[in-house]
């Protein structure tokens, strides 16, 4: 976990049950924030608010079409999520697997 800023970013963006909804639902392929408010059912600050959130952390990629905001997952920034995650798992193991690494 080089850069722990970005990952405190990111997490906090995987931190809320309305940002995850967001995410499966874009998992589909791109959705129009006009999609998004009324599968949703939050007002169009609150949808503005959590897409700022999730653009920000890098897992979704905003695409603006006249006065409408469209938004997809950003694999580049997912992979890094991942990347993250697996860092974590595997120092887990290799403390796990060698005790004397672990504190007593």
């Amino acid at each position: 976990m080089e850069n722990c800023d970005q990952d405190v970013v990111l997490f906090k963006a995987l931190a809320d049950a309305n940002r995850l909804s967001i995410l499966e639902r874009l998992t589909g392929g791109e959705l129009c924030a006009c999609v998004l408010l009324e599968e949703l059912n939050i007002s169009q600050s609150t949808l503005s608010h959590h897409m700022k959130i999730l653009c920000e952390a890098g897992i979704v990629s905003c695409r603006k079409e006249g006065r409408w905001s469209h938004y997809s997952l950003n694999g580049d920034g997912l992979g890094k999520a991942e990347n993250t995650v697996r860092n974590l798992l595997n120092a887990a193991s290799v403390h796990k697997t060698n005790p004397d690494l672990r504190c007593i």
